[in-house]
């Protein structure tokens, strides 16, 4: 029995080319970042470096057929902030999850109707473009009832990128911390036992699958974070995933992110960051509003309510948190109850807010 032969025909090498580009942009962008003393640069830095070529028609593609297995990197280092101290805590954690509820409905009434009467889109787009879920799963449901799912894409694309931006920023200029230090996300593979690295690539193997059979959301990313949060409770593995990897896991999901850009004229992305930029300030004025006015109610700090009520990218924000050495356990939680309410309910709500509408 002979194996297949994978053919490389001319368009599958060009766009090979492409993919290569990206990275070999992304890689620029974070060495740049690095030296430049910027947050999250491994992130953030191919980010930027591959939405301007976007916007510049430069011949890219994204690794996305490669997002799925990279995310698994992230997930299990997350699952290596789920400590028995942290588990303790999770029952204060109730209050501040059920709030969540409160923040996206108050979210929902400002940012729909800002897209629906700043931006002019239609009543469907402008509400799946204005619901702070996940961009996949806003983009299937918006596009099956009607929506427009380029401005969607446009609209959940930019929110994640202003978000991430925003947010890092704002942590290293004025809050000061030191974003960039890459010893927080892991370390070396010459500091982990052989042993401990057969069990976290166990992690996310097991945790991929499992993720996709029990149909949970973000599958590729909690999957592998609820397997490795599993064996690091049970001190059955204390180390983090290998720093080396972590670092190639944020180059292909900020490749990725900026690579979202593709395909639009100049004119339609700019104006697509821009009205990101008026709905993300929005969101980001009720995050503030929310943490300043709980976290006692919460028992946490200011920017622990900050990152977790932030309506970026689970995995994005999760890397902000593991950059400020936040307990990272509280802020992944967070959003992946977001994203759960959000899939859950925003098609119910939709149908009571079109027959209100009609």
């Amino acid at each position: 029995m002979t194996l297949p032969k994978l053919a490389l025909t001319p368009d599958r090498l060009k766009l090979l080319g492409k993919i290569l580009l990206a990275l070999a942009l992304g890689t620029v962008g974070g060495y740049v970042f690095t030296w430049l003393t910027m947050p999250l640069p491994w992130m953030l830095g191919p980010m930027v470096f591959n939405t301007i070529a976007a916007i510049l028609r430069a011949p890219i593609a994204p690794p996305i057929k490669l997002r799925p297995y990279v995310v698994v990197v992230i997930g299990v280092m997350l699952g290596s902030g789920f400590t028995p101290s942290v588990l303790g805590q999770a029952g204060a954690w109730i209050l501040s999850l059920s709030f969540l509820a409160l923040y996206l409905l108050a979210s929902g009434l400002l940012v729909v109707p800002y897209y629906r009467y700043v931006g002019g889109f239609d009543r469907v787009t402008a509400y799946f473009a204005g619901m702070p879920g996940g961009l996949n799963e806003m983009l299937m449901i918006g596009e099956s009832m009607g929506g427009d799912d380029r401005k969607i894409v446009l609209a959940h694309a930019g929110r994640i990128f202003v978000v991430v931006c925003l947010t890092a920023v704002w942590f290293r200029l004025i809050a000061g911390y030191d974003l960039g230090d890459r010893s927080r996300f892991g370390v070396p593979f010459s500091e982990i036992p052989l042993e401990e690295i057969a069990l976290l690539a166990a992690c996310g193997v097991a945790g991929f699958f499992a993720g996709r059979w029990l149909h949970l959301p973000a599958p590729a990313l909690v999957g592998p974070m609820l397997v490795s949060a599993a064996l690091h409770l049970t001190g059955l593995v204390s180390s983090p995933p290998p720093a080396e990897l972590v670092v190639v896991a944020q180059l292909f999901l900020g490749t990725i992110l900026g690579c979202r850009f593709i395909g639009g004229d100049p004119r339609g992305i700019g104006h697509a960051l821009l009205l990101s930029l008026g709905a993300s300030a929005i969101m980001l004025s009720v995050t503030g509003l929310f943490a300043w006015l709980f976290h006692g109610l919460f028992e946490q700090s200011v920017e622990q309510v900050i990152l977790a009520y932030s309506p970026g990218g689970l995995a994005e924000m999760s890397l902000v948190a593991l950059a400020m050495n936040a307990q990272v356990a509280y802020v992944a939680s967070h959003h992946m109850v977001r994203i759960l309410m959000v899939i859950l309910l925003a098609p119910l709500l939709f149908t009571l807010f079109r027959k209100i509408g009609e």
